[in-house]
């Protein structure tokens, strides 16, 4: 593995993540490479690279990877993803097709309360660099930490990369929540249960609790469904106020990756027996099965219960 020297890096996807990112492995004095499906070839950007980072959404990464594996990379090349969604096909999550793509590299998940505006605009932030191999993760959390970005390491790459992806789906009926103005009391038990169900699908698929409790689960949950500046926070906001799906997206700048996670969400869900009571509304208001007010009620009159099953 690498030694604390400067790296180049490669950062794949140059939308206000990607963007965000690669500003801040420059600042560190690192050589930073960017490359957009616009722009320069990937080839060029991937010569003699040591970090490949991925912020490219999730709709694109399948085609990336692939492109990525037909040029030569050292085996020492560390993956990172920085991207939050699950693939429509297979369920799988960003860095579980990094590393079927790419079996032998070590493979980082980036994840954590990043709102690239106000990382672009220098304001503090923390993240969580998560990897199977601590050495990777440690090499990456020297290159994007500075005075203004706290960087922590974490051995469950799952659980991280699911908090990132599963509060998306949360952020949406947040939204909802301060778009019918139901008050504080109602968004603080909705963001409560909705972690409650993030633990309990993350669980499912074999990430540790204790994950969710921290920076890229609590932590991104409370920034994303508290903040206009979320996508997926939007996207429920403006349901709420009564325009459509197809004219909300439209209007957005950039991607809402919780409209797709909330469908493959559902599918998994259902082969698995997982019950997902708040993805399941969401999910209905999504298609047009059910209006705002349709869904909290569907929620609030479900049947009683304990808070925990000990």
């Amino acid at each position: 593995m690498y030694s604390n020297s400067k790296l180049s890096v490669a950062i794949l996807g140059t939308g206000a993540w990607g963007a965000s990112l690669a500003n801040l492995a420059a600042a560190n004095g690192h050589q930073v490479r960017v490359w957009s499906r616009q722009g320069s070839q990937i080839q060029v950007v991937l010569k003699d690279v040591q970090i490949v980072l991925s912020a490219i959404s999730m709709i694109g990464v399948r085609d990336v990877a692939s492109q990525v594996q037909s040029f030569p990379l050292s085996p020492e090349t560390i993956f990172v993803t920085a991207t939050k969604g699950l693939d429509p096909e297979t369920t799988c999550t960003p860095s579980q097709i990094w590393q079927t793509v790419f079996p032998n590299h070590a493979v980082v998940v980036l994840s954590g309360p990043n709102l690239s505006k106000e990382i672009q605009m220098e304001l503090p932030a923390a993240t969580v660099v998560a990897s199977n191999i601590p050495t990777a993760a440690e090499i990456v959390q020297l290159v994007f930490s500075s005075g203004r970005f706290r960087v922590y390491t974490n051995p469950d790459p799952l659980g991280v990369e699911l908090g990132g992806t599963l509060k998306n789906v949360i952020a949406i009926a947040a939204g909802v929540c301060d778009g019918l103005q139901l008050g504080t009391n109602a968004k603080a038990a909705l963001v409560t249960r909705g972690l409650t169900e993030m633990v309990r699908i993350g669980n499912n698929w074999g990430a540790k609790t204790e994950t969710f409790y921290g920076l890229s689960g609590l932590g991104d949950l409370l920034a994303t469904c508290n903040s206009p500046l979320s996508r997926n926070y939007q996207v429920g906001y403006q349901l709420a106020g009564g325009k459509s799906l197809t004219e909300t997206l439209e209007n957005l700048q950039g991607t809402a990756e919780g409209v797709n996670t909330c469908r493959v969400l559902m599918q998994r869900a259902k082969q698995q027996n997982i019950p997902v009571p708040i993805t399941e509304q969401v999910y209905r208001l999504l298609q047009g099965e059910a209006t705002p007010r349709q869904a909290l009620d569907e929620l609030m009159l479900r049947d009683i219960k304990p808070e925990y099953n000990y």
